[in-house]
Order: C-alpha cells, then sequence, then structure tokens
C-alpha cells in the first residue's frame, strides 16, 4: 500500500511538473504553444525586419530597425531612406494584435488593406488607418479633433468607447480585426471602433473626407500591413497575427 501511494505521488508530480514546463511563460516576441495551436504567426521575430519592407521600394537599409527586441523607427537617422514599412504578405480576413509606445508628443499609426502600386505615393493612401498618438504632450490644438486620437479610426470617428493609453515609455495593447471588409480596433482591451468597409455608409463618409482625392483609399478588403513613420520615434514589439 505504501508503494502504492508513493508511486502514485510521484506520478502526480511528474504530471504537474510536465504541465508547468508546458504552461511556461514565453517571453516578447514568441508565441506559446497554445497560441501555435491556434494558427498565430509573428510578424516581427526580435531580431531582424524579415517579413517587411519599405513601401514601394525593395529590401533595403532603412529608419526602420530590429534594435533590443524592437521593431523601432528612428526618424532622425540621416543617409538611409524613410518611409513606411510594410508586410510582404497581403492579409484579408486576419486578426492583428501588437504592442507599442511612442516617444513624446508622437503621432505615428497602423494601416491596413494598403495596395502598394507606382501610382500611389504612399500607404495611407489606400489602406485606413489605426491611430498612433501620445496624448499628453500632443497639444491640445491638435486633440480638439477627436477623431485623431488613438485607436480611432482616424479622421473619421472617435472611440467608440473611452480607452486609456499607458503613461509614456510604456507599453500599449493593440488589436485590429478585419472579417469579411468588418473592421474592429481595440486598445488595451476596449472596443474604440468598428466599421463595415463594404457598405454605403462608409462609401458616404469617404466622399465627404480629404480621402475622397485618392481614387483607392478605403475601397479594399484585403492589402498589405503597413507601419507609418512619421516626426518620431515609434517602436513595436509581440506584432503576431491570425488569419481567419
Amino acid at each position: 500500500m505504501k508503494k502504492t501511494f508513493v508511486s502514485l505521488l510521484s506520478v502526480g508530480l511528474l504530471t504537474v511538473s510536465l504541465w508547468s514546463c508546458s504552461e511556461k511563460k514565453v517571453g516578447n516576441n514568441e508565441l506559446s504553444n497554445k497560441e501555435k495551436e491556434e494558427g498565430w504567426t509573428l510578424l516581427f521575430d526580435g531580431k531582424t525586419t524579415d517579413g517587411w519592407h519599405l513601401y514601394n521600394k525593395a529590401k533595403i537599409p532603412s529608419t526602420w530597425m530590429a534594435k533590443d527586441g524592437e521593431l523601432f523607427c528612428n526618424p532622425d537617422t540621416t543617409g538611409i531612406e524613410h518611409g513606411d514599412l510594410v508586410s510582404d504578405k497581403v492579409y484579408k480576413n486576419f486578426d492583428l494584435k501588437f504592442e507599442w509606445k511612442i516617444s513624446k508628443a508622437g503621432n505615428s499609426g497602423v494601416f491596413i488593406n494598403v495596395i502598394e502600386q507606382d501610382t500611389i505615393p504612399t500607404a495611407w493612401a489606400s489602406g485606413p488607418e489605426y491611430q498612433l498618438l501620445e496624448h499628453e504632450n500632443i497639444g491640445a490644438a491638435y486633440l480638439k479633433d477627436s477623431t485623431k486620437w488613438s485607436a480611432c479610426l482616424y479622421s473619421f470617428k472617435p472611440q467608440q468607447n473611452p480607452a486609456k493609453l499607458k503613461p509614456l515609455r510604456e507599453w500599449n495593447e493593440s488589436n485590429i480585426k478585419q472579417n469579411n471588409g468588418k473592421i474592429e480596433f481595440y486598445l488595451n482591451g476596449v472596443l474604440t471602433a468598428e466599421q463595415d468597409l463594404t457598405a454605403d455608409t462608409w462609401k458616404n463618409m469617404v466622399s465627404k473626407s480629404n480621402f475622397k482625392y485618392f481614387p483607392l483609399f478605403g475601397k479594399n478588403t484585403s492589402g498589405l500591413i503597413a507601419l507609418q513613420e512619421w516626426s518620431k520615434g515609434v517602436a513595436f514589439r509581440n506584432i503576431k497575427v491570425k488569419e481567419l
């Protein structure tokens, strides 16, 4: 009886040990076993810019670099190319998650459904934007337009639900979902925007905006993912996507 108890105890301890190992917390820019099983893939390996290139340009040295586990843009860099960074791959129905932090008074964005053509000058001329902004120091004049706050569908809608940013230099968690043209934006777990890009209401919104001068803007429900270079630095990590 005693031997049986000891054997059962040993098996129990072994099971707990194996479970602990399988549930070991993963580091930044890594996927857990569960995420791999669910179909998530990394868009940033933490070490290189593999899988990305400058919009309308080949894979060349640019202001975007992998540094300390971050995909970092330093717009003050000279002697190399500037521009928005776009994914090598096209995405249609997807769930995109990423963490970001931005410099003081920083302004950037993430674009979806970007079309890369020589006739389109920049990523924002085709792809709707998830706005990234440092609110505390950007200035009251800029914040008067609430459609330009962080996690907004830039220039079209204010936050659907109020979402708080983390303090300067801390990481925010964002999520963009698209399924058959229906998009959802989240900031730190809060739903901030919803829009059907196939609906007449969206077409009407675009026709009344400054984006009406760009023929392909907002008309696609698939395309590249783009990270915007602006006048201030921005950094990303834990960029992962699951195709739906």
